[in-house]
């Protein structure tokens, strides 16, 4: 794994709003940063990031089985009691998931730590599947990078099928929503769809601020058209929290991601995997904040709110001296310090966290964000990757 320098596109905004990437500049900042690529060797993806991805993943599978039959657990993970049924019989049902992303601490030496799962509403996807695809077809044409090289990237391909499979026996629609007013949510959401149409699926736009109960209880978009299936890029501890809160079990509707992943979108799934698998290679010894274990935790540690997302409110602390932090609204539910990854890659005085992503359960995809902070922030930089021939 090495970071390469390279000369960006000369064009590289007209490149990518071709593709329809509108927020590749976030509040005048650039997000899309084409000035470096990351570049890996085949071994490296398949032992040190594809296989890793999918045993977590198993290892997740096994913590739900053990937290659904544990009021102890899902009263530590500060989910509602009285949501507790409905996502057990959500995965008794087996509802099917669509993707996810781990992020990982990784340099090249190995092996790839868990930092957290981005298991609910992970972002950076259409960038990560179709604009950095785009960015290896153009810099290889051009002879920025080896010709036969490659990218660890079959996300489109994956989540077409995943959508294929959703709609199986028989076709029917499907509704996607997000907040107003976010850019990148609005763009998460059109590629999503986009995929949706490709494999037959008829898909239809409303926001979450949109969404209402029919008088028979379920729920209808901003026509009063009912909703059968929703995917929604909006947390499940948010709603759990709306009007509406009271309404999901009973309303009828699938939703993707399916209520079991608020067992996993949660960063005290950091501190139970490592009680369940203390020692696994890819796990950073973590527990809930008030446990005397935390006393063995190494000097530089993480303090991270259960609920929190891109970065915000966590901590990087060294012997009770705060090293680094990002402010944000999350803490209230409590909070989990994890040790500090030894093999975040850094150079240059940057630091860059990697996204593998899972559809399916299967890994497919890799992402790289960048900062001068060793936190991952909404406004870290995303750079493309490549293989290495």
């Amino acid at each position: 794994m090495r970071r390469v320098t390279l000369p960006p596109r000369p064009d590289w905004v007209e490149q990518v709003e071709r593709l329809g990437f509108a927020f590749h500049t976030i509040d005048g900042e650039t997000y899309w940063d084409e000035s470096a690529a990351f570049a890996f060797t085949l071994e490296e993806i398949e032992r040190d990031i594809e296989g890793p991805t999918e045993a977590l993943e198993q290892l997740c599978f096994a913590f739900i089985e053990k937290a659904l039959a544990s009021e102890e657990i899902l009263t530590k993970l500060a989910i509602p009691a009285e949501h507790w049924d409905y996502i057990r019989n959500s995965w008794q049902r087996g509802e099917r998931n669509l993707y996810g992303r781990l992020d990982l601490a990784y340099d090249g030496r190995g092996p790839a730590k868990l930092l957290e799962y981005n298991a609910d509403t992970p972002t950076a996807l259409f960038e990560s599947s179709v604009v950095q695809w785009d960015w290896l077809e153009q810099a290889m044409a051009r002879g920025a990078i080896p010709r036969d090289s490659d990218q660890f990237n079959s996300l489109h391909e994956r989540l077409i099928a995943a959508f294929k499979g959703l709609r199986e026996p028989s076709p029917y629609r499907l509704h996607l929503t997000c907040v107003q007013d976010s850019p990148e949510d609005k763009g998460t959401v059109d590629y999503l769809a986009d995929c949706a149409v490709q494999a037959g699926l008829d898909a239809r736009f409303t926001y979450i601020e949109e969404l209402g109960l029919l008088s028979d209880g379920r729920f209808c978009d901003g026509a009063n058209q009912p909703i059968e299936t929703l995917f929604k890029l909006y947390p499940w501890e948010w709603m759990f929290r709306e009007s509406y809160g009271k309404a999901l079990s009973r309303s009828g509707c699938q939703f993707i991601e399916p209520p079991w992943k608020a067992v996993l979108s949660n960063k005290g799934l950091l501190a139970c995997l490592w009680e369940m698998e203390p020692g696994h290679p890819n796990l950073l010894p973590a527990f809930f904040e008030g446990d005397p274990r935390c006393a063995t935790l190494s000097a530089r540690h993480v303090r991270k709110p259960l609920y929190s997302r891109e970065g915000a409110n966590v901590t990087l602390m060294e012997r009770g001296r705060v090293l680094d932090s990002d402010d944000g609204p999350y803490g209230a539910e409590g909070h989990v310090l994890q040790d500090a990854a030894s093999n975040l890659f850094s150079a240059d005085g940057k630091y860059a966290v990697l996204g593998s992503w899972l559809v399916a359960s299967q890994a497919c995809g890799l992402c790289v964000r960048e900062d001068a902070s060793p936190i991952t922030k909404n406004t870290s930089r995303f750079l493309p990757h490549f293989i290495e021939p």
